[in-house]
């Protein structure tokens, strides 16, 4: 049996990297807790179906930069295989997955137990909130990032580098094959997304999605009519296991940014090389949008393609400005989100379980936030919905700095 030791080899920090994985982090908090989910600015919507939106742009760029951070852990073990490295990328594998089974878990019993039946004792108002198992949603967020983490990590231990850009290619390729030729692009019943995650795991145990289509129209007057449309609910999951594949390929694609990261030391350089990736990425990602549309959902290729190159991009602005030029009054915000990514997602998703959840007088945390103070004090449903989000973001943040001035680093 070989055992790696790992190697300590000096490294320049960038602070670009933990700035735009903060930008990341504290995004997809706010995405995830608005004031209302009825009253959004467009921008801050996902897109329902095709379409890419700035929403849909946190969560590929976390993991295009979750790419960059293994190449850069796994440089301490001179990317060599061994069974103690193997341990250890399961072992985390395996915590990241549980956590974000957790995190659906406690949502769930602590929605169930602000609905309990006020009958019945608090032992069982508990108790049946507790038992939430066989409608527990099996995949998510975190257990994404888990299984990318696991594949991309395995591939980087056991194939030569080299040959990475080939297994990117051919996993884009592959995927794209499936969904074009078994209903991929639906929103259906039919689409192989969900056939693979309804064998695997049935419909109790998914995410429900739901669109709207129009099924007709009723003439009002001479002038106008009513268009009709019936909602259709769909449990295709947004992180099914058939689409993690090309999220694999996403983040090795971050993960041969990484390189670039650890062996270019100059920094006018790794800007001029992110920008030509991300250039690339990008074009080539919207020409092929034509015949293979750009859809978070299903994270087909092109969506990967195209996030993967605007989140190099941004990257290379932001060495440009950061570690370049200097200008970095304005990043302690985001660093204290950068340094603890993965904890402050976690307490992040926490905090509003509990906000909505947690009753005050008979009213959650919430409520008295949203609809009794910011909707009373500016009128603007919407405008409210927007201040809800970032003060709940600037919750978030006050714990993160704490840790961040104590220098305490919650690795997962």
């Amino acid at each position: 049996m070989t055992t790696t030791e790992p190697i300590k080899k000096p490294r320049q920090r960038i602070l670009a990297l933990d700035i735009l994985r903060g930008i990341t982090i504290a995004g997809m908090i706010m995405v995830n807790n608005p004031g209302s989910w009825g009253a959004i600015y467009a921008p801050l919507k996902h897109a329902s179906w095709h379409g890419l939106t700035p929403t849909d742009l946190v969560f590929p760029f976390f993991m295009f930069i979750m790419g960059i951070s293994t190449y850069i852990s796994l440089r301490k073990y001179n990317f060599t295989y061994s069974h103690d490295t193997l341990v250890k990328i399961v072992k985390r594998t395996i915590v990241i997955f549980l956590i974000g089974l957790a995190i659906g878990w406690f949502s769930r019993f602590c929605y169930g137990l602000a609905r309990a039946d006020e009958a019945l004792s608090l032992g069982e108002r508990i108790l049946n909130a507790a038992n939430s198992f066989g409608t527990l949603r099996i995949l998510g967020v975190m257990q994404r990032l888990a299984l990318c983490y696991c594949a991309a990590s395995i591939i980087a231990i056991t194939v030569k580098h080299v040959r990475i850009p080939y297994i990117i290619a051919g996993i884009l390729v592959v995927y794209s094959a499936l969904l074009l030729l078994f209903n991929g692009l639906e929103f259906s019943l039919n689409n192989i997304i969900y056939t693979v995650d309804h064998a695997l795991f049935g419909d109790a145990h998914l995410y429900k999605d739901t669109v709207s289509s129009m099924i007709g129209t009723v003439q009002s007057s001479s002038e106008y009519s009513l268009q009709i449309f019936q909602r259709h609910t769909y449990p295709i999951d947004p992180e099914g296991l058939l689409s993690t594949l090309p999220s694999i390929a996403h983040v090795l694609i971050g993960f041969c940014c990484g390189q670039i990261i650890v062996n270019v030391k100059d920094n006018n350089l790794r800007v001029m090389n992110f920008f030509i990736i991300g250039t690339i990425l990008t074009f080539v990602g919207f020409l092929f949008s034509y015949g293979m549309p750009i859809n978070k959902k299903l994270w087909t290729p092109t969506f990967a393609l195209t996030t993967c190159g605007l989140a190099a991009s941004l990257l290379a602005l932001l060495i440009w400005i950061i570690d370049i030029k200097g200008y970095k009054k304005w990043t302690k915000f985001f660093e204290a989100f950068g340094v603890n990514p993965l904890f402050m997602y976690v307490l992040g998703g926490v905090l509003g379980i509990l906000f909505n959840t947690v009753s005050i007088g008979g009213k959650s945390i919430h409520t008295w936030l949203y609809s009794e103070a910011f909707v009373t004090w500016f009128g603007d449903k919407t405008f409210a919905s927007l201040v809800y989000a970032l003060v709940f973001i600037a919750i978030n943040w006050s714990i993160g700095y704490i840790l961040y001035k104590k220098k305490i680093y919650i690795k997962i």
